[in-house]
């Protein structure tokens, strides 16, 4: 089956037929897949648009633009000892994209992260409910979050978790990379999340960039649970290696300057709600991405 039969049936090309699609951080896992579904769209990396700079940000803005901000900081770790650097991209920027989509009458959908919840529930985690960073990633992109609500009044908010392409050194690159290398490989057992492919979380929010009244704050992950443990035995599967190769550990064998949310899935009940495609598998997707390498 090719992927896009496997894709949930989402339109990725009908915005209102005014608006024009703007990728901020088009150079990112998500950016890229984002031009790549609608290559209509105009995409802006870190070396085209500084999104700090009101007056470059107000230069590139229409009225009828549909801005797509995936533009973040994204290291966790180095964030805990480059703290300007991460308020910056994920704070300062999306306070500048919301105050110039609202003066020039834009939309801004921007993209958040599990890391906003502190990490300790046992069931999924609603958009409702209360927020509570560990770590200076967390904070940053919830301060993001709520410069970019209180500021534009059409806003959208959508947090994801564990995106992945399979591809540049993310999580099942390494894991594909590794099996080649190593006999075994240890993986952490006591961290569970939603792992989310990147071309699903793409299509998912052209589809939302085409409805007019959304909730403000929505998930969007693949649906399921999976500890990095077994989303790297699944991997194995996935390409005929052996997973009892993928053995068990926990947080303690790998420390980290930041620590790692314990429980970071995200209920879709939001999106569903508010009528929109629900996210296929997570392992079905996975399936899809190594088919797709």
């Amino acid at each position: 089956m090719s992927r896009r039969a496997r894709l949930a049936p989402v339109t990725v090309s009908n915005p209102p037929l005014t608006a024009r699609l703007v990728v901020t951080g088009a150079g990112g896992q998500v950016g890229r897949e984002l031009l790549r579904l609608a290559p209509d769209a105009r995409g802006y990396g870190r070396t085209d648009l500084d999104i700090t700079d009101p007056a470059a940000v107000r230069a590139v803005l229409g009225p009828d633009d549909v801005v797509l901000n995936c533009a973040a900081f994204t290291a966790v770790d180095r964030a805990e000892s480059e703290r300007a650097a991460a308020f910056a991209a994920n704070e300062t920027g999306p306070t500048v994209l919301a105050t110039e989509c609202a003066r020039a009458g834009a939309r801004l959908i921007h993209l958040s992260t599990d890391y906003v919840f502190p990490g300790t529930h046992d069931r999924p985690y609603d958009t409702a409910d209360p927020t509570g960073p560990t770590t200076v990633y967390g904070r940053s992109k919830l301060a993001g979050e709520r410069a970019v609500l209180d500021i534009a009044p059409d806003a959208v908010v959508v947090r994801t978790a564990w995106v992945y392409r399979g591809r540049d050194g993310d999580f099942v690159a390494t894991m594909l990379r590794l099996e080649r290398e190593r006999d075994t490989v240890d993986v952490v057992d006591d961290q569970l999340g939603s792992p989310t492919y990147a071309v699903d979380l793409a299509a998912a929010l052209l589809e939302l960039a085409s409805v007019p009244a959304p909730p403000r704050v929505l998930h969007a992950t693949n649906t399921g649970r999976a500890t990095w443990f077994e989303l790297a035995r699944a991997v194995f599967e996935e390409i005929g290696a052996d997973p009892e190769r993928v053995r068990p550990c926990d947080s303690t064998a790998f420390p980290r300057p930041a620590r790692r949310p314990a429980y970071s899935v995200l209920s879709d009940r939001s999106w569903v709600d508010a009528g929109l495609t629900p996210l296929r598998p997570w392992r079905d997707a996975l399936r899809a991405a190594l088919a797709d390498r």
